[in-house]
């Protein structure tokens, strides 16, 4: 399972609060890897990734196998 995140992130900040093993946040409030290559998602963080992609309010996570 990979972690992606578009461009539609506005910063908020509730998927890198919530799973900082998983993202991380720029200078500015972005997830990092905005709009970036998709992380990998480890077996053990699979149900918290899926957390994560329910949590952004701009729908701008998202998982893909």
């Amino acid at each position: 399972m990979k972690l992606c995140v578009s461009e539609a992130c506005q910063g908020h900040g509730r998927c890198y609060t919530l799973a900082p093993q998983l993202l991380s946040s720029d200078d500015e409030g972005f997830v990092t890897i905005r709009a970036g290559d998709p992380v990998d998602v480890p077996d053990d963080l699979h149900d918290l990734a899926e957390e994560v992609e329910g949590t952004c309010p701009e729908n701008a996570i998202s998982l893909i196998d």
